[in-house]
């Protein structure tokens, strides 16, 4: 996928001998999981991709670790009033 911008469900059912309902179901949970960065289109019945960039990925990292030190910071802080 990474080689496309877009690509029809049918034909990737074709090529893997699949039918596309299969294929709906396992790129929809894929997408889900998050280890597949494309959207389903189904008016246009297409797969679209959307490549994170390092951006986007650093952001989310740094939403993550302040996240997790707010929750470490408010544990803390509930251990100290008691």
């Amino acid at each position: 996928m990474a080689e496309f911008d877009s690509i029809g469900p049918a034909w990737l059912g074709a090529v893997m001998v699949e039918t596309q309902r299969f294929i709906d179901l396992e790129l929809s949970r894929f997408i889900a999981a998050g280890k597949l960065h494309c959207k389903i289109d189904k008016v246009a019945g297409v797969l679209e991709t959307n490549r994170p960039d390092a951006k986007n990925a650093l952001y989310e990292a740094t939403i993550k670790q302040g996240d997790f030190l707010l929750n470490r910071i408010q544990k803390l802080s509930r251990v100290v009033d008691l």
